[in-house]
């Protein structure tokens, strides 16, 4: 659905004349040699959707977003809550998370859609400890994650939310988490593919069921172990 003077609203899903279009223009910078391709680049800089993401001489992480602006959040105004079927509902701030014992994990990011980033370093809290010291209490059997960009949420059952390798990223590529990438807080599911590791995380909620991620509601895997769909990796099982 469109406004009346052609502009989408905000969390509105990336339309079918954006992506012809982005794939048309990447058609063009092969054809056209590299002068053309300067400005491929200079688009890829500035697309918030992501779907410049498939244009030839991309590399690295792309970037995604489901709404058209995100305002950034700071160590002044962050704050994580920690509610829903817990004992001690809480709330953090960033220093807070920061002064916490932090985890490093180094893996390989792979999306969905096909591009991977291997071998990347991510640090922060695990998610496992935030639950501990809440206290899950019974009837919890699943974790929701929602965003402070106002439309992006997720979910894990309480099982994969407790792994080892399920952190709250503070730092990426030896870094603070940027607000590109979903800074200053972001989910980091290393199993799984990269949809699930939630952008902006401001909220963690405990559920006494999985509910459906803003993806799985547009028909994404909600169980998203990586290899099970591309081959090229072992899924987990569990």
């Amino acid at each position: 659905m469109t406004h009346e003077d052609g502009t989408e609203p905000a969390g509105a899903p990336v339309g079918r004349r954006v992506v012809l279009a982005m794939l048309g223009l990447g058609a063009a910078g092969v054809a056209a040699g590299p002068w053309l391709q300067r400005g491929v680049d200079a688009v890829v800089s500035k697309d918030p959707t992501g779907v410049t993401g498939l244009l030839p001489g991309g590399s690295g992480f792309r970037y995604y977003s489901v709404v058209d602006s995100v305002r950034p959040r700071t160590a002044d105004d962050y704050t994580l809550t920690v509610d829903g079927l817990v004992d001690r509902p809480t709330t953090y701030r960033l220093p807070e998370l920061q002064a916490l014992p932090q985890r490093r994990i180094v893996r390989d990011v792979q999306c969905v859609t096909g591009w991977r980033v291997p071998a990347t370093p991510f640090e922060g809290v695990r998610l496992a400890d935030l639950l501990d010291a809440a206290g899950v209490r019974d009837g919890a059997a699943a974790v929701r994650f929602s965003c402070f960009d106002g439309a992006y949420t997720e979910s894990l059952t309480l099982d994969q939310a407790r792994r080892e390798d399920v952190l709250l990223a503070l730092r990426m590529q030896d870094a603070p988490v940027s607000h590109q990438h979903g800074g200053p807080v972001r989910l980091y599911v290393a199993p799984m593919y990269f949809y699930k590791s939630a952008k902006w995380l401001s909220g963690i909620t405990l559920t006494p069921a999985v509910e459906p991620g803003y993806w799985e509601h547009r028909g994404y895997d909600t169980d998203a172990w990586v290899g099970r769909s591309n081959g090229r990796d072992d899924a987990p099982t569990s």
